[in-house]
């Protein structure tokens, strides 16, 4: 189910690509776990998130996706910076500001997807990655 690698070869040679395929497998895999999707990609001037959904429990929960390759120098999930978190939580404050969400609980997660020179990708949720 989330198994599939299309010529990993051209999908590493494109970042885009390759964070665009990161997201939907990210997403499939929360969604097996029960969450459901608000939106994708939310941008704005404090930065932007790559899904936001809400969990089981409806806590509003804000995902952060890393894809990189099995070689690569370190864990995806170690790639998100401190200025990187902040710029998460400033992005959340303001989605749920714009939004007019007060007083539900809300969660920062990190997806990693590790892809391996064969063989499915490795997909680790680390839920609540960081307190804002």
């Amino acid at each position: 189910m989330f198994g599939w690698i299309p010529n990993r070869t051209r999908l590493l040679a494109d970042t885009k690509k390759l964070g665009k395929w990161g997201e939907k497998r990210a997403e499939r895999f929360l969604c097996s776990k029960g969450l459901k999707t608000l939106t994708r990609n939310f941008a704005c001037k404090a930065g932007e998130i790559d899904l936001i959904m809400v969990a089981p429990d409806s806590s509003i929960v804000f995902v952060e996706v890393r894809t990189r390759a099995a070689d690569a120098f370190q864990p995806p999930e170690a790639t998100v910076t401190p200025a990187k978190r902040a710029r998460l939580i400033r992005a959340a404050r303001y989605f749920l500001a714009t939004h007019q969400i007060e007083n539900r609980p809300f969660r920062i997660d990190v997806v990693a997807i590790t892809l391996p020179a064969s063989g499915r990708p490795k997909i680790d949720h680390y839920p609540n990655a960081f307190i804002p």
